[in-house]
């Protein structure tokens, strides 16, 4: 996006215009006019009352320069509120007055982590943005946004603008530095407050235009307001200010000294505890810092609100409820706080009353005497019961602290209600590491306060800007207000007419009321200095940023003194951690040297200057020196966050579900005469006894097929055994245009006969004169002849059986001898003519195969009902079919129904029984002959022929891709061309084989092709840069683009294979019209149908091809197949370039880790390398290991997947998966890594680390052998281990619990290091992966195998629910507190299974929750 510019001339043309299209709205007040006008002459801050309607003014702004923003204009408008929750409320009231495009913006929508591109779209889709200003600030920063390109800029409770504040930074980084070099290209500004005086006031008119003056002179702004608050009474309504004077009692002074005594005692207790737990200095100092704000609350608490709400505060923090403290996970920092909260409360019970008929607050007076309450409380609470008898009372309390807020409500919730429904609910917002509620649960409270369902809010100063809810009819102040601008706002609030607005103060406490006095007449006093100086021009502000900042020419982004100890701190967080370490800077002050994380690409800054400002400057530095080396990009960002943007980003990755299907072209043509055919026999051979024979078939291609395509072979799945079908090429033949006729008339009939079980209308078929000369799937299937016949290879006589109904048929009867007619509804026809016929029956509309003639039984025959009852057939057709035989003396005919297709490529097929009513017996006059002569040998051979059809098919699909491939010169080795359908079969077709083992394949090399590329490629970045590269090439959604772009998707078989929507060739009537589609150069495919296909599967088959050819032709195939789809890696040896020494004999004991590796390092150094952990902040290793772990994942899963590959050939799909999965994983490396004692070896600064690895080891001994692979391998932390439960004396599953979140960071770091090794060896030993393998394979013994892998549990759980034919519910995922949960609920004959875990992840949510509900199962249905 590039800066918007205007010239002088242009800027007056936008000025003019301006005038001329001002745009008030009609119900505007005379003073918002009058503010209009001024707004749009020059900048201005308009100070007005709550409630006077600033918004609207700004409103009317944006209206007049609505012509200026309207797209495709390059300008836009911002509107900046200083709260989340009042982006969407500004927001709201712009849409309702203007018919500009408005956007909203805040943290929580992840606009931290946007880059340049995804702004651009954002500015391109609306005109008004509204946003917090730190967005606003980062964006000019970053130079995603220029000042230039906003026309109108809104400051919404401008009075921030002071100090540090986004509106101040704003003015001054940029606003002002711009208006100094004369550019006059910048946004109209207007500010909008209640009081432009943020501070306590002062004590005379000169210390209030001080503050005023400075505001006008940083927002380059003159103040508007009226010259009275009547002119704003006659549309604003002002509440009556009271006081509320209360005598204050101290807490009965023995009491309150001896609570006050112990709880400082406790408080000591458990800080003189945590030397105990040997934590982290970091941590400990953590826990300091809560307990003492901990132990001040309570102490406040005692003081000013009584023992009551002292206790009540007590077990607030202890319950975690209000989750007041960001304690994080249960942690020994939280347990801590906890312990000591739950002792303070035991120590505060003995003073309060313990009968269970006692209520706080039925007697208050005595509440006072025995210090169970303050006065100042009981008068809020007789305050509010004076107003029992408003009907609709809607009352803001606003105090200071957030557990004032917490206890007030509890107290009024147990209380009020005794004399009233009123409702009462707390709002407080983050202050000091204290957190409370979600933005969306405030939202609620809000809006359940709007519509009265909540009748009292205790609030703290976050309901002073922004809440506007015209009903609010009371506002107590429990707690004075601290500033003129708090005063001014919290009055605000009350928005009703005849509204109060109470100052609760103590009797005495003359400075406090003298102060509230003041800010009562605060008002008029800035009206008044604002008019007296409101012709005088803004003072131009002094720039304070000679050469404390650092821009970069190309893009003009910029970080500053200020701002680069934040941008420093931000490039860190993005940089790799775990559970022991999170890469922070740390600053020395007294050697002025800023130590960075080791994967930062310098490690220090040392710089000298003013020590008030010297880290700032080092950060200044070091931000610098990132830029220089492209750790931060030209925007100033971390270079990972652009590259995340890429992955991340929806639009710039559309995928449509709808995917076409292929059909080869080999199956496409037309009929035409004199065609030429390739003729393929398809031999088939039964391996199991039938009383009706198998015979061959032919199949007519346009073409001659691919070698390993024409001699397809495989197994169909008979329900009585197994068939062998071979393709053989035969010959070439010649048919002219009658035999086409025949040929296609033939196997259309058959087919649909076969197919559908019913004689359709054939007319279409019979009757039709010519071929057609449409393009649809053609080719022929005709019966072949018997051995004894050929070279004659196509049964003539079978195929002009179909001419029977057209008369024809006579000219085959001359050869009987002696013929014997029967009476058929075709008429007189010959036995042996109806014998080996096909006939259909009217009067049921069934097709029958006659297989003989029944001599001995007529219509006279006796028939045997169902029911035991006799009748004969004459009599049977009469009742049944209202028919009348005629020729009741004629012999009966014995019939066959006819075979039933299906798909017999299915990988399990059902025993087929012979059918009880296979057989009947039929009157020759109730049968019309279709076809004759045609054997029923060909009929049950035909039958098999749409699923030998579908796998040629199939197999041509393949080789087209091939073909497709192949054409751009880049294939050497033949891939055989079932390894390719292999490849692109899902699980959904049911077949033997599906794309699964391949997929892991493929998806291993990939991965370890991708990972060593971008190892030697990026030499000085991070690892977590370099991951979210590969996540940029491994990302199903990067395959699923290279995929479509090369057209995959029509080659996917994803549906199983279903013969009643089988194509027949040559029939018109389900051939629909091909679309033709060309592949490469000239190469053709076309289109049948569009299916549902999700991206993941095409990435799956992109991944699956990969292991396709790298299964058949070797690595460098699967990588020229890599570059050709799009993938660009390359396996050129690049040296690793390291510049510094380390002295490895030092660090670590060579001798004995080469010993344990069975490998001697050409470069130590990378040994040391390999055992050095983040937090090893020590100058002398200058790295860590997490580079060369990521080289090492991805070698070691590409390794153990190939071994396993080869290992295993004959494992059926999907266990490949399996086994990897179970061997390729956290837990089993770590277990190795104990086992052969690497934890010895680690270079680390943790101490958590040591505890937790001593305790690893020291129960490691107790695990069987088999639990040191797979799913089912438990972390070696006993269930009840006293070192741990010492921390965490709750109950037995949050301390089991806790043990296997701290199972899971240590297994990461364990078996990080056995991967960082691997990586180490790979690049010693040249990139050398047998030598790597042989290293490492020792330390992984004993591997898992068919036998021993244990099922991942949700794989497993699968396949019991699916066998067992149980319900399945869809899992219910949810995420709070950085924890996911996972709950798994399973239906079993009645009775409900349902499990919900919760970890750190959900992956491994849904395995504990899988695993527990099938371990239920097992349980209930006595399964192993």
């Amino acid at each position: 996006m590039e800066p918007v510019s205007m010239d002088v001339e242009e800027s007056m043309d936008v000025e003019e215009s301006l005038e001329l299209s001002a745009d008030p709205l009609s119900f505007a007040r005379s003073y918002q006019l009058e503010a209009l006008e001024n707004a749009m002459k020059r900048n201005t801050i308009v100070f007005l009352e709550t409630g006077s309607g600033k918004t609207l003014i700004a409103i009317m702004l944006l209206r007049s320069y609505a012509h200026l923003l309207r797209k495709p204009s390059r300008f836009i408008a911002v509107f900046l509120v200083p709260q989340v929750v009042l982006v969407n409320q500004q927001a709201a009231a712009l849409e309702m007055h203007t018919d500009l495009k408005v956007g909203t913006y805040w943290g929580d929508k992840g606009v931290d982590f946007w880059d340049r591109d995804i702004w651009e779209k954002e500015i391109e889709k609306y005109e008004v943005l509204v946003m917090t200003p730190q967005i606003l600030l980062d964006n000019l920063r970053h130079s995603f946004f220029k000042l230039s390109m906003i026309n109108v800029l809104i400051m919404d409770e401008c009075h921030h603008a002071r100090g540090r504040y986004p509106y101040a930074s704003i003015m001054r980084e940029f606003y002002h530095c711009q208006l100094k070099s004369g550019n006059i290209c910048l946004p109209r500004i207007l500010g909008m407050t209640a009081s432009p005086i943020k501070t306590k006031g002062g004590n005379d008119e000169l210390s209030y235009w001080k503050n005023i003056d400075e505001l006008e002179t940083i927002l380059n702004s003159k103040v508007y307001t009226v010259a009275s608050a009547s002119v704003l009474a006659e549309y604003v309504p002002f509440s009556t200010p009271k006081f509320r004077l209360f005598r204050h009692t101290d807490i009965q002074f023995p009491m309150h000294s001896c609570l006050t005594e112990r709880v400082e005692i406790l408080h000591d207790k458990h800080v003189r505890e945590l030397k105990l737990l040997d934590l982290e200095d970091s941590t400990a100092e953590s826990v300091r810092k809560n307990l003492s704000k901990v132990k001040l609350a309570l102490e406040y608490c005692l003081s000013e609100l009584g023992v009551w709400l002292a206790a009540k505060a007590a077990l607030s923090f202890y319950s975690n409820e209000t989750d007041l403290f960001s304690w994080g996970n249960v942690d020994a920092m939280g347990e801590t706080v906890k312990n000591f909260c739950l002792d303070t409360f035991q120590e505060f019970s003995p003073y309060l009353p313990t009968d269970p008929n006692w209520s706080i607050g039925v007697d208050l007076e005595g509440n006072i005497n025995k210090g169970l309450l303050t006065a100042k409380v009981v008068s809020l609470i007789e305050l509010l019961l004076e107003y029992r008898d408003l009907k609709d009372l809607r009352c803001i309390v606003f105090v200071q602290r957030i557990i004032t807020a917490v206890v007030l409500q509890s107290l009024l919730s147990d209380l009020l209600p005794r004399n009233n429904s009123w409702k009462t609910k707390y709002i407080a917002g983050n202050s000091n590491h204290l957190q409370n509620q979600s933005r969306k649960k405030q939202n609620e409270i809000i809006e359940e306060f709007r519509k009265g369902e909540v009748n009292i809010i205790v609030a703290t100063s976050i309901l002073e800007e922004g809440l506007d809810v015209q009903s609010c009819n009371v506002v107590i102040r429990f707690d004075p207000s601290s500033t003129v601008c708090s005063f001014i706002q919290s009055r605000g609030r009350a928005r009703k007419q005849n509204s109060e607005y109470i100052l609760m103060v103590k009797s005495g406490d003359s400075k406090t009321h003298s102060r509230l006095q003041k800010y009562l007449a605060s008002g008029d006093i800035m009206r008044k200095e604002s008019l007296r100086h409101a012709s005088h021009a803004c003072v131009p502000l002094e720039s304070d940023m000679q050469g404390d900042f650092y821009r970069v020419e190309s893009t003009g982004a910029i970080v500053t003194l200020s701002s680069s100890v934040s941008l420093v701190y931000f490039y860190c967080s993005r940089l790799p951690s775990d559970g022991y370490f999170k890469p922070t800077p740390r600053w020395d002050f007294n050697t002025g040297t800023l130590y960075l994380p080791k994967s930062c690409p310098i490690q220090s800054i040392c710089v000298e200057g003013n020590p008030k400002i010297l880290k700032q400057i080092a950060c200044l530095e070091a931000c610098k020196q990132f830029h220089k080396m492209g750790a931060l990009t030209d925007n100033l960002v971390p270079d990972i966050v652009l590259e995340e943007d890429y992955i991340q980003d929806p639009e710039s990755q559309p995928y449509e579900d709808e995917q076409p299907g292929y059909v080869p072209a080999e199956m496409v043509g037309s009929f035409r005469p004199n065609e030429i055919y390739h003729c393929y026999l398809i031999e088939l051979k039964p391996d199991f006894q039938y009383e009706i024979p198998v015979h061959d078939v032919v199949i007519g291609m346009k073409c001659e097929l691919e070698t390993d395509v024409g001699n397809m072979q495989l197994d169909l799945q008979v329900g009585r055994g197994s068939l062998a079908v071979s393709l053989k090429y035969f010959g070439v033949i010649q048919l002219n245009p009658e035999q086409v006729r025949w040929c296609r008339r033939f196997q259309v009939t058959l087919f649909k006969i076969l197919i559908d079980h019913k004689l359709k209308d054939m007319s279409e078929v019979f009757d039709q004169p010519h071929l057609p000369e449409n393009v649809g799937v053609e080719y022929l299937l005709l019966p072949a002849t018997t051995m004894d016949r050929r070279p004659l290879i196509i049964d003539w006589d079978s195929v002009t059986s179909i001419l029977f109904p057209c008369g024809k048929f006579r000219q085959g009867h001359n050869s009987c001898k002696s013929p014997n007619y029967l009476n058929s509804k075709n008429g007189p026809v010959c036995s042996c003519m109806i014998k080996n016929s096909l006939v259909y029956t009217p009067h049921n509309g069934n097709v029958y195969c006659i297989m003989a003639i029944l001599d001995d039984m007529n219509g006279n025959s006796v028939l045997k009902l169902r029911n035991g009852a006799d009748i004969t057939y004459k009599k049977y057709y009469e009742v049944n079919h209202g028919t009348n035989l005629q020729y009741a003396n004629q012999p009966l005919l014995k019939g066959r129904k006819i075979f039933k297709v299906k798909n017999y490529l299915l990988s399990r097929q059902p025993k087929e029984k012979e059918q009880s009513n296979a057989y009947v017996e039929l009157p020759p006059e109730m049968c019309s002959i279709i076809m004759s002569p045609i054997s029923t040998s060909t009929l049950y051979s035909f039958s098999f022929v749409p699923s030998i059809m579908h796998r040629l098919e199939s197999l041509l699909i393949a080789a087209n891709l091939k073909r497709m491939y192949s054409d751009h010169g880049t294939q050497n080795v033949s891939i055989p061309t079932m390894k390719v359908l292999e490849a692109l079969t899902t699980k959904k077709c049911q077949e033997k084989f599906h794309f699964e083992s391949l997929e892991t394949l493929g998806d291993s090399f990939l991965k370890y092709a991708a990972c060593q590329h971008l190892f030697k490629s990026f030499q000085s970045n991070h690892e977590g840069f370099l991951s979210v590269k590969k996540d940029r090439i491994v990302s199903n959604v990067a395959l699923c683009r290279l995929g479509c772009e090369h057209k995959i998707p029509g080659f996917i078989r994803d549906e199983c294979f279903d013969p009643e929507t089988w194509i027949v060739p040559g029939d018109i009537s389900t051939n629909s019209e091909l679309q033709e589609e060309t592949l490469c150069n000239t190469t053709k495919i076309y289109v049948s149908k569009t299916r549902n296909l999700k991206s993941k599967r095409v990435a799956d088959v992109v991944e699956a091809l990969i292991g396709a050819f790298l299964s058949t032709g070797g690595e460098i195939e699967a990588i020229k197949f890599m570059n050709w789809i799009g993938i660009k890696v390359e396996f050129a040896f690049v040296p690793y370039e390291r510049h510094f020494q380390v002295h490895a004999e030092k660090h670590v004991n060579i001798r004995r880790l080469e010993s344990m590796l069975n490998y001697s390092f050409r470069n130590p150094s990378l040994l040391v390398e390999a055992l050095t952990h983040g937090s090893y902040m020590l100058p002398e290793i200058p790295t860590c290991y997490q580079r060369l772990e990521f080289l090492g994942d991805a070698v070691l899963d590409y390794l153990v997947t190939t071994h396993l590959y080869k290992e295993h050939p004959g494992m059926s799909p999907g266990l490949l998966t399996d086994m990897r999965s179970a061997s390729v994983n956290n837990d089993c490396y770590a277990l190795s890594a104990i086992k052969v004692g690497l934890h010895k070896h680690i270079l680390h600064l943790s101490r958590q680390l040591h505890k937790d690895i001593a305790a690893a080891v020291q129960n490691f001994e107790r695990l069987p052998l088999e639990a040191t692979f797979g799913w089912d391998s438990e972390c070696p932390l006993p269930k009840v281990c006293p070192y741990y439960l010492s921390i965490i004396h709750v109950r037995f599953n949050a301390s089991y619990n806790l043990l296997k979140d701290i199972w899971l960071i240590l297994s990461q770091v364990l078996g990080d290091v056995i991967e960082s090794l691997a990586g180490a060896i790979l690049v010693d030993s040249g990139y050398n992966k047998e030598t790597v393998f042989r290293s490492i394979r020792p330390l992984l013994e004993p591997l898992v195998t068919p036998q021993t892998v244990k099922l991942h549990p949700a794989h497993e759980l699968n396949k019991f629910v699916q066998k067992r034919h149980f319900g399945m519910n869809k899992p219910v995922r949810s995420s709070k507190n950085g924890l996911a949960s996972y709950t798994i609920e399973v239906e079993a004959n009645g009775v409900t299974f349902k499990h919900t875990s919760t970890a750190k992840d959900k992956k491994t949510a849904k395995k504990v929750a899988c695993k527990n509900v099938l371990k239920s199962l097992k349980e209930a249905f006595n399964s192993n």
